[in-house]
């Protein structure tokens, strides 16, 4: 169809774990040099060693005792991109198609690893597909990372040139929008300072300026605005707004359901590289968290599928008091959070958030925040309880995402770590015909008829 401004076929994208690529020359030839000797590699990751040990088992390595030769490595090298899975080999993307038509607002979510990004930067053509095509009508502005098109040594105000003149802009057409840009991104005493030297939000606020505002035909926009701060958020988020109402297309890659949501009209839902689902953005959302969320069988958080990458299990488990999953509104809520703290905490913070089916946020409460009789610092093993008085959720389905935190720094983070349901127990007048596009929370109040006042 001639509105379809991106078509996506049979996209495969593969990556290979520790082969040399360092992105400093001084790291690959320390890599290159270690291995023709036959020793460890300086610079590999965590777990290399026991992949470099499968590989001495393969069958298609030379005999025993003896050096692969480089006649070895092609022949693996094309067996592998033949489609056989090697050890030291992954599939970021699987077989992905889909389309988007101009002026739409498309979100696509999915947990860690899911494949997003990776597909961002192959529309963006920072990386190519290994197999399948891409056809792309228009002129594309990415925003994948931070600094992402920006030289460090060069000032606000030529990057914004340099910018405009990659995307094929002339002199006059970027002059015309230099203005709106540096008021956008609230730059305008740095502007003639190198970027190198601004803060990541500084760097983050002149960078979607300058891609929202350089007039593409196509906006991609990966997670990088979790940088900035809350109001700046949401001023691009009306932004993109502003750009789907011009006629022009975003792809909006978000974990804040409540922004993907709000923005889009339709969503993909990733899962370890492949589409679970193509469609409506509440329905994509929806099997977002109750399906690509998995719940362990247990209460311990110990090899929990959705912590966040990165973190220490120094939360160990959480147990909601329920009646087979069941809550009741008005009523008492009590759960429990087991820790084990190897080296002394200060200030600790234990956070639950609540949120709803959609992702959004219902509130939150945190233990340094509230009344608590936790010690200044904590270190072993013990248990934090918390209680909430009476439960204001209307019905609904809810899920419970549980971090730790000490004040500026967070310690472990942790998706959806219990689901529950809230339903009514006492039902009184008023509450029958209660609607979901009302709220999620029940506000008691009074009401009166002034009788004293004249008709």
């Amino acid at each position: 169809m001639s509105d379809v401004v991106i078509k996506i076929e049979n996209l495969w994208k593969q990556y290979r774990y520790g082969i040399i690529s360092h992105r400093t020359l001084h790291k690959d030839l320390q890599s290159w040099w270690a291995r023709r000797r036959g020793k460890p590699d300086p610079n590999s990751r965590i777990g290399d060693e026991q992949s470099a040990k499968r590989k001495a088992r393969n069958p298609m390595r030379s005999a025993p005792g003896a050096m692969p030769s480089d006649v070895d490595a092609m022949r693996y090298a094309r067996s592998a991109m033949r489609g056989s899975e090697a050890d030291d080999r992954f599939w970021a993307l699987r077989d992905i198609s889909f389309e988007v038509k101009q002026g739409e607002v498309l979100g696509i979510i999915g947990k860690n690893g899911a494949g997003k990004s990776t597909l961002l930067k192959i529309l963006s053509k920072v990386t190519t597909p290994t197999r399948g095509q891409i056809k792309i009508k228009g002129r594309v502005a990415s925003l994948l990372e931070v600094g992402t098109g920006f030289h460090p040594e060069l000032t606000g105000r030529e990057n914004i040139f340099l910018n405009g003149a990659i995307l094929g802009m002339s002199k006059t057409e970027i002059k015309r929008k230099f203005d709106e840009i540096v008021a956008f991104a609230e730059v305008e005493k740095f502007i003639d300072t190198p970027v190198k030297r601004y803060s990541s939000g500084m760097y983050v606020r002149l960078a979607f300026a300058v891609a929202a505002h350089l007039e593409p035909e196509i906006l991609l926009v990966d997670e990088v605005l979790a940088v900035g701060d809350a109001q700046f958020q949401k001023k691009c988020l009306g932004k993109m707004g502003d750009v789907a109402k011009e006629g022009r297309t975003v792809l909006f890659v978000s974990h804040n359901m409540a922004a993907i949501a709000s923005l889009c009209g339709r969503g993909v839902l990733l899962c370890e590289g492949e589409i679970k689902k193509v469609g409506e953005t509440s329905s994509v959302i929806s099997d977002y968290l109750q399906g690509n969320n998995r719940l362990p069988t247990s209460d311990s958080l110990i090899n929990h599928p959705n912590r966040a990458k990165g973190f220490n299990q120094l939360l160990t488990r959480f147990v909601l008091q329920t009646d087979d999953d069941v809550v009741y509104y008005g009523k008492p809520l009590l759960f429990r959070i087991g820790y084990k703290f190897p080296e002394k905490i200060a200030v600790p913070q234990f956070c639950t958030s609540f949120h709803n089916e959609h992702g959004a946020t219902v509130f939150t409460v945190i233990s340094d925040y509230q009344t608590n009789n936790t010690p200044g610092s904590l270190q072993g093993e013990g248990e934090i309880i918390c209680r909430i008085k009476s439960l204001p959720l209307l019905p609904g389905n809810y899920f419970v995402n549980l971090r730790l935190w000490q004040p500026g720094q967070k310690l472990d983070d942790i998706e959806n770590v219990a689901r529950f349901r809230v339903e009514w127990l006492d039902r009184e007048i008023g509450q029958f015909n209660w609607d979901a596009g009302m709220g999620v929370v029940y506000v008691d109040a009074e009401w009166h008829w002034n009788s004293d006042r004249e008709n």
